[in-house]
């Protein structure tokens, strides 16, 4: 039989988010897959799900975990801060080198454990200065940036907006905009947080609405890519829903699913 042409080979790309330390199923993530898309949240700081994983309950125990979470979940955030900041005093060694040394020994196992090639951007719970350190030459780091796959044009915006929770990487909404802006018209437009829709922000465990971006939603009317790709809500109540011309998809929490989302054309 001839070969197929290479104009008519189909391309396939496995698209995760929330990955929160989940290297065993992240080093599986691009098998049958042309290319992987991971769109952030590679550090686990604390695990909703299961208290005795992550950064937090290794320095202050399961016991305290269990009290933050019950906190925030609660939304009484000002406790929650309030509880921290005496755990934290209670360490002998300054807080931004215990997290840093925290966070640098998960991302050496998670950017290990990326496939050749890997396109990834910013979660908001991510330290982006140190992705340069660990991204090696078959991971492409954008932000506010595009890239070509398979002929398709794929735009990429990193992080959250700023919330209570005070994560490490959010910023303001006139940043986050003119990201959005940089970005422009794409097939498929990459983003770690999901458009500003009730439905698509609504956290169903946690039970509370994450912030999503208007931004974002009003790019994907003005631009009408064929997808837009976003994670960060772990358990949404609704898990994709047409804008317009454009299927919204929330990818999935692969940190407790390890099985990424499909794209193929």
């Amino acid at each position: 039989m001839a070969p197929t042409p290479a104009r008519n080979r189909r391309t396939r790309v496995h698209v995760v988010s929330d990955v929160h330390g989940n290297a065993r199923d992240l080093a599986r993530a691009g098998e049958g897959a042309d290319a992987l898309i991971c769109l952030g949240d590679l550090v686990l700081f604390l695990d909703y799900a299961d208290h005795s994983r992550g950064i937090f309950p290794d320095l202050f125990g399961v016991e305290n975990a269990d009290r933050i979470v019950a906190l925030r979940t609660a939304r009484r955030f000002e406790e929650a801060r309030a509880l921290g900041a005496s755990l934290w005093a209670g360490l002998e060694e300054n807080r931004a080198a215990v997290i840093e040394e925290a966070v640098r020994k998960q991302y050496a196992e998670l950017f290990a454990a990326f496939p050749t090639p890997t396109y990834a951007t910013y979660g908001n719970v991510d330290m982006p200065p140190l992705w340069r350190e660990y991204a090696g030459p078959g991971t492409t780091v954008l932000d506010g940036e595009r890239v070509e796959i398979g002929g398709r044009v794929f735009g990429f915006v990193g992080g959250g907006l700023r919330t209570p929770m005070r994560t490490p990487y959010e910023i303001s909404d006139e940043e986050y905009a003119a990201k959005i802006e940089a970005v422009g018209e794409v097939d498929v437009l990459c983003t770690h947080i999901p458009p500003e829709v009730p439905e698509l922000v609504y956290d169903t465990v946690a039970r509370r609405f994450e912030r999503g971006s208007h931004a974002l939603l009003d790019a994907i009317r003005r631009t009408r890519p064929r997808y837009a790709l976003f994670g960060h809500v772990h358990q949404p109540l609704v898990t994709r829903m047409r804008i317009g011309a454009t299927e919204c998809v929330n990818v999935g929490h692969f940190a407790s699913t390890g099985t990424p989302w499909a794209l193929e054309w």
